[in-house]
């Protein structure tokens, strides 16, 4: 069994006067798409530049192709392709001249894929950087990620600013990546984007791992969620102690509740009351993710 792509033990960053990350441990097979999630501010940015020796750890240890990020960092980050979060580019350059700059940087003698990938994501390449939109400077951040067909790409939000259909072309630009045998660590807080395209996720709150579990046994786990609409309020307490039943949230005469087992309890609370509309969905990957930040723990999610 090959040895992972990327492996942290017990990585951990402090600040002075800032939150960092505290002894993260996992590791991240080759040709796999793993979603590291979290809020801004949780810790997602912090980890990324720990394994590419952006920044240095204050204990603990990362790998990456089984080299130390430390005394390695130059050959890692020749094999890696990155979209940073805070993505800065010349402004006076075209975006032709941008590539050529990062291409010189790899050592690479040409573009590599970069036209090609320019002509998918609808980038003009011979325009300045100063007068590309938003999204289409993140596609000049995503043609230099993807150019030189690294063996891992580390993509931090990268589908921000893109428009729906660019989305799905970056998707499918994922998809390639991994059949190739090739290796995605995205970094997101957009959870229904992770929950299509990730084999694995990990999951980090205030620079802590809370989880890390494949998509697949996530949804194994998933609970049903009713939304009920009321004609009035129930009053407070109405569904405590029923059998495998949670109340989530309420919202004026709205309560969402999290189901475990059988519906027959709570349909028969709920015929109580005045129900004006009910909506039933297997919960997603939010859903459970979320339930991790109310507080209620790996376990009920």
């Amino acid at each position: 069994m090959a040895a992972p792509i990327v492996q942290a033990e017990q990585l951990t960053k402090h600040y002075h006067g800032e939150r960092g990350v505290h002894a993260l441990t996992f590791d991240v097979a080759w040709g796999e798409v793993f979603g590291y999630l979290g809020p801004n501010g949780a810790g997602k940015t912090t980890t990324i530049r720990l394994l590419i020796d952006l920044i240095r750890p204050s204990a603990g240890r990362a790998r990456v192709f089984g080299l130390d990020p430390r005394s390695d960092g130059v050959e890692i980050r020749r094999r890696v392709g990155y979209l940073p979060g805070d993505l800065r580019l010349y402004e006076r350059l075209t975006g032709r001249e941008q590539l050529r700059y990062f291409a010189s940087l790899r050592g690479m003698e040409g573009l590599g894929d970069a036209e090609l990938l320019a002509d998918r994501l609808d980038l003009d390449l011979d325009r300045r950087i100063l007068a590309l939109s938003r999204g289409n400077r993140q596609k000049v951040g995503l043609v230099q990620a993807f150019m030189h067909r690294p063996d891992l790409l580390v993509l931090d939000e990268p589908t921000s600013g893109l428009d729906p259909l660019v989305q799905q072309e970056f998707y499918e630009l994922v998809a390639e990546t991994t059949r190739d045998g090739r290796t995605v660590f995205l970094s997101s807080h957009v959870l229904p984007e992770v929950q299509r395209i990730a084999d694995r996720v990990a999951v980090i709150r205030e620079g802590r791992l809370e989880l890390v579990e494949s998509v697949e046994t996530l949804r194994a786990h998933a609970f049903t969620r009713f939304e009920v609409s009321f004609a009035a309020p129930p009053p407070p307490g109405a569904f405590d102690g029923l059998p495998a039943v949670r109340e989530l949230e309420r919202r004026n005469a709205t309560v969402r509740f999290a189901l475990e087992g059988p519906a027959d309890p709570l349909v028969k609370a709920l015929a109580r009351f005045e129900v004006l509309a009910i909506d039933v969905h297997e919960a997603d990957l939010e859903d459970l993710v979320l339930a991790l930040y109310r507080g209620e723990g790996p376990d009920a999610a």
